[in-house]
Formats: structure tokens, C-alpha cells, sequence
């Protein structure tokens, strides 16, 4: 996300002039003498985020959005949570999260889609993301394991280990000099089951529930060799001494012709090697997760 700085201030000098004085397509503090007039704000050109925030309506209601916006409510207040995890690039927030801002000992309410934490932050757990005050990327999934179930914490920590460039192990030397911070007990089971080479929430959802119903602990991103081709084929899953895999579907591998085309090559190639390859899609992760751990525990068994 980029921000762009508002222009120099000072006095009106018409309509033509505001609308070069602040950048509507990023979030803008109404009270802010260059931003455009409540009249204006109450047209359908822009639309309200948080109490005192606005932005152009055409700009997409997301997450970082929001996150801007929400930095704009407290001077010197951090940006943390799910949409820190967004602001680093790290694919794990629903769609709705709410943004986390954390404040220190000041007193603030939270309100609908805003998480007031009252944390007390050091230097090195912040980290400039334009202009933006965010936690770092090693904090943001140290609060985010704490408070989320055992799935989505390490769905978290898998994106944000990833983007952030640290081991998951990190995370208990992290907690080593905070011996009281709450939810705390949840760190070592996500750590250990934690992997960052997943690639999008769906792979870690689905590893997770692969091992939770008997499966070995597959390989990750696994380059298949003695391919006859001019590349190396990678596999999301794999359990090399079986030649099975299993690749995670989602709906761009259906609609986008070729990615589509690309999926089929890749498999024929890996056919050919004597690798079996099983696809799995949105609702045997969500819907019918035992039953497609029996077919890949099936699959293993019919070559061990």
C-alpha cells in the first residue's frame, strides 16, 4: 500500500484548488482544514470509514483501507493484528477482520470494526510501513497465536513467518521475556505445527486437517525430480516415497485458461514420472475434509 502525502496547507482558494490539497483516494481526516466540505463529504462522492474519516467512494472498502483510516483516529497509535498481517503483505485476515490499534495506556473505546488494545509497545516491535505505524511482522503473529484457535493462529503465523523472513520457533524466544502475557500456552502447539513454506491459507488449512485425521506430515512445495521436462515441477503436498500429491484448487486454477492449461501439462509430466496427483478444492477443505483424508490416506496405502 502507498501513501500519498497530503499537500502543503493553507487557506481555500476555491473548489479547483481543494481538490488538489488532499489525496481523496487514501483516507482523510474530516476535521483537516484542506479536506473537501461537509456538504460535500454527505454527496455520494465519498463515503464515511471511522468516526471523522472519509475517503473517495470508488476506493475499495479493504482492510488497508481501514487500517489507514484507523491510523488517522490516534496520534503515535500502532497498527496491529490481522491488518498489520495485511499491510506486510501476509495473506491470513478474513475478509471482515477488524483493524487492531493499539494505544498504550491512553483510554479509547473500541467501536464497530475497531479493536482499541491498550499494549504497551517497544521501539523494535514497530516498524514504519508507509508512513504508517505498524507492528513488525514477528509481533503481529505473536498477538495474533495468542488470541485465534489452533488453525487460524497457524495459518497467521505460516503467512507472516513467510513474509517476515523468521523461523516459527521465533516465537517462544520472543515470549521468553514476557512470562505473564496471556494466551501465551498457545504458542508452542502452533509453532510446532507451523510451516511457512504453505503458500495461502487454504495449503496450511488443508495440511492441518490431513495430519488431524492420521496422515504423515507431508513435504511442502516439494520439487519433484527426474521430470523429463526443461523445469522443475513443485507440488504443494507431497509424500515423496509414495509419489502422491496432493495441490490445493482454487478458483483461478478453474476460470483462468492458463493457469488451467499449466495445471494439466504439469500433472501429465508428473503422470508420466509415475506421481499421482490429487486435487483438492474449497470444499474438501471446508466441507469434507475426513473424507478426502481417507482417499489421500488410500492413495498412500495403495503404494506403500
Amino acid at each position: 500500500m502507498r501513501n500519498v502525502p497530503l499537500a502543503a496547507r493553507g487557506n481555500r482558494s476555491g473548489a479547483a484548488a481543494l481538490q488538489h490539497r488532499v489525496d481523496t483516494s487514501q483516507p482523510f481526516r474530516t476535521r483537516d482544514g484542506d479536506a473537501p466540505s461537509r456538504g460535500t463529504l454527505a454527496g455520494p462522492r465519498f463515503r464515511p470509514l471511522f468516526r471523522g474519516t472519509h475517503v473517495a467512494s470508488p476506493v475499495d472498502d479493504d482492510l488497508l483501507v481501514r487500517a489507514r483510516a484507523a491510523g488517522l483516529l490516534v496520534d503515535d497509535a500502532v497498527v496491529g493484528g490481522y491488518a498489520a498481517a495485511a499491510i506486510h503483505g501476509a495473506d491470513c485476515a478474513p475478509r471482515h477482520a477488524p483493524v487492531d490499534l493499539v494505544v498504550g495506556r491512553r483510554r479509547i473505546r473500541s467501536r464497530t470494526g475497531l479493536l482499541v488494545r491498550q499494549d504497551e509497545l517497544h521501539d523494535d516491535e514497530i516498524v514504519l510501513v508507509d508512513d504508517l505505524r505498524v507492528t513488525t511482522p514477528i509481533r503481529t503473529a505473536f498477538d495474533l497465536v495468542r488470541r485465534l484457535g489452533l488453525v487460524e493462529g497457524v495459518v497467521a503465523l505460516d503467512a507472516l513467518a513467510r513474509v517476515g523472513e523468521f523461523e516459527p520457533g521465533d516465537l517462544l524466544e520472543y515470549v521468553g521475556g514476557r512470562p505473564r502475557t496471556r494466551g501465551r500456552r498457545r504458542l508452542a502447539p502452533a509453532v510446532a505445527a507451523a510451516d511457512p513454506r504453505a503458500e495461502s491459507p487454504p495449503e496450511t488449512r488443508l495440511r492441518l486437517q490431513l495430519i488431524a485425521n492420521g496422515l504423515p506430515r507431508p513435504e511442502l512445495q516439494y520439487a519433484v525430480p527426474a521430470v523429463p521436462a526443461g523445469w522443475i515441477p513443485h507440488v504443494d503436498m507431497a509424500w515423496p516415497e509414495h509419489r502422491v500429491a496432493v495441490e490445493y484448487q482454487g478458483d483461478q486454477h478453474r476460470t483462468d485458461p492458463v493457469q488451467w492449461r499449466r495445471d494439466q501439462e504439469r500433472w501429465a509430466l508428473l503422470a508420466a514420472a509415475g506421481w499421482l496427483v490429487i486435487p483438492a478444492t474449497w470444499a474438501d477443505v471446508h466441507r469434507r475434509s475426513a473424507t478426502f483424508a481417507a482417499r489421500v490416506q488410500a492413495a498412500l496405502a495403495a503404494r506403500a
